[in-house]
């Protein structure tokens, strides 16, 4: 059976997540649910990883806020949405894993979800979004270099060292 609006369940595990209420949000969600986040070490696999994770974030971010940005795009079959979003949080508290020690810093960017489903529940979820943005906004840094900067050209030049140890190695 699939989800009568892929969009509704979209909607409703925002509001769950938002809300804080765990239990609801992974409701959802099938026990062997995979979900699949740059901000992860590695993907959580089943309902129990993804609790841990959710955890994680909210003790790293107890302002953390998931903002759908419409539309919800929904495949004509129902087995998938694209829920695009924008999220803000202040990093208050230590990020487990791996570790990151608070900044006290905001973050504020935009990413998209793919929802997939197995009947009337989520399987899959991969999330998309650019960690660069994020990682600039809470470290304080500029990760990317500007052109024609001394940084470019050493990041340049340990490229190009990596590379021909690549070649050399091969």
């Amino acid at each position: 059976m699939m989800p009568q609006d892929p969009a509704a369940v979209a909607e409703d595990m925002a509001a769950a997540w938002n809300a804080r209420d765990l239990a609801a949000f992974l409701s959802f969600l099938t026990e062997d649910v995979e979900w699949d986040d740059p901000a992860m070490t590695e993907p959580a696999k089943g309902r129990d990883a993804v609790k841990r994770f959710s955890e994680a974030v909210l003790q790293a971010f107890p302002d953390f806020r998931y903002e759908i940005r419409h539309p919800i795009c929904v495949a004509p079959d129902g087995s998938r949405c694209a829920v695009p979003w924008t999220i803000t949080g202040t990093h208050l508290g230590r990020l487990d894993p791996p570790g990151f020690a608070p900044t006290g810093r905001q973050a504020v960017f935009e990413g998209v979800d793919l929802l997939d489903f197995r009947g009337a529940q989520v399987c899959r979820i991969t999330t998309l979004f650019n960690v660069v943005v994020p990682a600039e906004q809470l470290l304080g840094w500029q990760l990317r270099p500007q052109p024609g900067t001394l940084r470019e050209r050493a990041l340049v030049w340990t490229q190009r060292l990596r590379a021909a140890w690549l070649r050399a190695v091969k």
